[in-house]
């Protein structure tokens, strides 16, 4: 049979209880809190996460809300340019009237001067022929400016007749 040595048993016991006393003070304590700080560690990260995962959906909402304001001015500027631009084509087309009207007015006075002209013009070549009839049928000759002055008093008295 076998006997226990308790002299053995109690040594390997004591020697297991220092083995254990000096595990848990130098190896499992620090291996315990490192294994703490890891995990808080890794929840600062995942709420650091949160954190940031909340301020770009915050940025992100901002920043459409943003666009959409961006859009509706352009929206805005381009009508006002559209209204502006049937402004200034209602403008021009007036100018452009009121010029072909002022145009128009010119040209009328123009064919009314050279009317008057034409009149002049007529007028004279009546008097020549009037006088060169009128000499040659009297057989006389008046002196030029005698004959000038009969002739206009003739065709003014034609004028007034018609």
């Amino acid at each position: 049979m076998n006997i226990i040595d308790v002299r053995l048993v109690g040594t390997q016991i004591l020697g297991f209880l220092l083995l254990l006393w000096g595990l848990s003070k130098w190896a499992w304590g620090p291996l315990t809190a490192q294994l703490e700080a890891r995990r808080q560690k890794i929840a600062a990260e995942f709420s650091e996460a949160e954190r940031r995962q909340a301020a770009a959906d915050a940025l992100k909402a901002k920043l459409e809300q943003d666009l959409r304001d961006i859009e509706a001015q352009a929206r805005a500027r381009l009508l006002e340019s559209v209204a502006e631009g049937q402004k200034v084509a209602a403008e021009i087309r007036a100018q452009a009237q009121k010029d072909a009207q002022d145009r128009l007015a010119r040209a009328e006075d123009e064919v009314m001067r050279e009317r008057e002209k034409a009149k002049e013009i007529l007028k004279e070549q009546i008097i020549d022929l009037s006088l060169a009839t009128a000499e040659k049928i009297l057989k006389t000759k008046l002196d030029d400016p005698a004959q000038r002055k009969l002739a206009g008093q003739f065709i003014d008295e034609v004028g007034t007749l018609r």
